[in-house]
């Protein structure tokens, strides 16, 4: 059990430990299902709630006016970094745009240097919180996709190996 595998951990030596985390993470399929089951609930909340309004100020909003608090790692006139409140990962941090696009699926050719200036704050931040070995950028489009916020906003998740296939 994955219990197990974390006691293992504290015998084995530290070069050990990443083949110890890939079966840990082939351990616990039950519990990511449950996870992700969470999340799309949340989604298709999120989604009734906007009754067909994606434009409506989120809570991110908010978090760019500074109405509410946030963990910020970077800003400047066109995006934000914060840390996320509910992280998946020992680093999680989101990288927004400070104008509200609600999903991906409707940023237009005009928003091009503004997402490309989203994926390159990503980068920055990554490398001021030591995600050296690596990381995942992650943007849920939709309801399909499991996005509970409607603004557009890059998952930054890092700080240990990833399991693949995601989701």
């Amino acid at each position: 059990s994955f219990r197990n595998l974390a006691a293992l951990a504290s015998r084995w030596p530290k070069s050990s430990h990443r083949l110890l985390e890939a079966a840990a993470a082939a351990a616990r399929p039950a519990a990511y299902s449950r996870e992700m089951s969470d999340e799309v609930a949340k989604a298709r909340a999120a989604a009734e709630a906007a009754h067909g309004d994606l434009n409506k100020p989120t809570i991110f909003n908010k978090i760019i006016s500074k109405e509410i608090p946030a963990k910020v790692l970077f800003e400047d006139d066109r995006a934000l970094a914060f840390s996320d409140v509910n992280p998946q990962a020992p680093v999680h941090f989101l990288v927004i745009p400070k104008v509200q696009i609600p999903m991906l699926e409707f940023a237009k050719d005009d928003d091009e240097s503004l997402l490309g200036h989203l994926i390159l704050t990503a980068r920055r931040v990554a490398a001021e919180q030591g995600l050296s070995n690596g990381y995942r950028l992650v943007i849920n489009n939709g309801s399909d996709g499991a996005q509970s916020v409607f603004h557009l906003h890059v998952h930054v998740m890092g700080g240990r190996q990833m399991g693949w296939p995601p989701g």
